[in-house]
């Protein structure tokens, strides 16, 4: 075999591997080691690219970002500033249909902005608002579907952990692709509210739901009896963190690796003021911190060997000239992209699809004078279109694991689900077509 025949088939093993089971940074790496060695005939090599990989990648400064802001989003769990959200959102939107879906949305949007976790968002506003939705008569399939459609929004608004590591992936700023992903993100939960505010008046039946609030008294987690006041005191921590965060960042105050550490330590310090965090609380949280962590840098290691072997075999080269040869424009080559991801999002997770496509199109986009900060957000928005579609759709499984009413199964959590993965795919085109607005801050 050819070096372009092996690295084709390289790329068609670590995807059968993945969705056969297979840990990815696993099938990454072993593919990658194996194709090389196979390329070259030489098993030395291989090995002293494995060593390449693993100081080029894990050793740089940036990576010091994932601890932190996977530290600061447990903590910010912990100390329960989700529901407090949800319920100050809930009262912005309570006089209107649909209302506890959008304010689901609007809390989510807040939520990630001190998380960056789809899987957080979507563990937090299931047990808090599905069960409040379906006590005030939504339908099961809305009330769990806008819980998954407003969980992507952890992925796209920063802190973001994939954003982080496209950027890892893609040799970016961390900060401008934190920066680029705000107005993005703020975008995609505008048309979530729109979109809930056309179906409660188009389709009331998908809906349910009614203005009407109970009347058993005193303050519920909707946000009934909540002050003008005390919902500033709720919202007052979470203002904070994104101030010193994106703020530190905006402002070039603070890199994304002092923002990191500067919200880890007020986030730290809200939970002990609000008694929501122990000493066990906070030996769990730096436990988690190290899994996670240990998870995204080894899977940032075996993607650095992986792009590796794509320059070996001269796969980007080879499928550049494909396109050319077929005469693809700009536009073409954008839609094959979108719809790849689109494709690749019902089998593999976020994190697979960056690793696995993002090396092969990058030298394809870049000598088109495009931002490759503006092709990050393309990306992570299209592959995350694939957490809300199946078979895989990991948001609507966490949703599905984390409901305990057996009345509700996963074919209700995708289809409620649908309608939001249509809104993403709309805002995800207007996005391609106009890049201002994701690199607009950047200036």
């Amino acid at each position: 075999m050819t070096p372009f025949e092996l690295g084709f088939a390289s790329v068609i093993a670590i995807v059968a591997l993945i969705y056969l089971g297979v840990y990815i940074p696993v099938a990454l790496g072993l593919v990658s080691f194996v194709a090389i060695w196979l390329m070259r005939d030489n098993f030395q090599l291989a090995l002293n690219l494995l060593k390449i990989a693993v100081g080029d990648s894990v050793t740089e400064y940036a990576f010091a970002t994932v601890p932190l802001f996977t530290f600061m989003g447990l903590v910010v769990s912990k100390a329960g500033l989700g529901t407090d959200i949800y319920r100050v959102m809930n009262r912005v939107f309570r006089a209107v249909r649909g209302g506890l879906g959008m304010a689901t949305v609007g809390a989510n949007a807040v939520f990630a902005a001190v998380t960056g976790s789809s899987i957080a968002s979507a563990s937090v506003f299931t047990k808090v608002a599905v069960p409040e939705m379906l006590r005030l008569g939504y339908t099961p399939r809305f009330a769990v579907g806008v819980v998954a459609g407003s969980s992507v929004l952890g992925m796209i608004i920063p802190p973001s952990a994939m954003l982080i590591i496209y950027a890892l992936v893609a040799q970016q700023s961390v900060g401008h692709m934190f920066l680029a992903g705000i107005v993005p993100g703020i975008l995609l939960a505008i048309a979530y509210i729109g979109a809930i505010l056309v179906m409660g008046a188009v389709t009331p039946g998908f809906v349910g739901g009614s203005t009407a609030r109970p009347t058993s008294g005193g303050d519920t987690p909707d946000g009934d009896g909540l002050g003008p006041l005390q919902a500033v005191l709720l919202t007052l921590p979470v203002a904070i963190l994104i101030t010193v965060v994106l703020g530190g960042i905006y402002t070039g105050w603070l890199t994304p690796v002092e923002a990191g550490a500067a919200g880890s330590a007020v986030a730290l310090a809200i939970a002990l003021l609000r008694g929501r965090m122990t000493l066990s609380g906070f030996w769990s949280a730096l436990l988690e911190t190290g899994h996670i962590t240990a998870a995204i840098l080894f899977l940032i290691t075996t993607a650095s060997m992986y792009s590796r072997m794509l320059g070996f075999a001269g796969l980007p080269n080879a499928l550049a000239d494909l396109l050319a040869a077929h005469e693809l424009s700009f536009v073409g080559v954008m839609v094959l992209y979108v719809l790849l991801m689109l494709f690749l999002g019902t089998l593999l997770d976020t994190a697979s699809i960056i690793l696995i496509v993002v090396p092969l199109f990058l030298p394809i986009v870049e000598p088109m004078g495009v931002s490759l900060v503006w092709f990050g957000i393309i990306t992570v928005i299209g592959a995350e279109i694939g957490l809300l579609t199946p078979p895989l759709g990991i948001s609507c499984f966490v949703i599905k694991s984390t409901l305990d009413d057996p009345a509700i199964n996963l074919k209700d959590v995708f289809l409620g689900a649908l309608p939001f993965a249509a809104v993403m795919l709309l805002v995800l085109i207007v996005l391609i077509r106009f890049p201002t607005l994701s690199v607009g801050l950047l200036g």
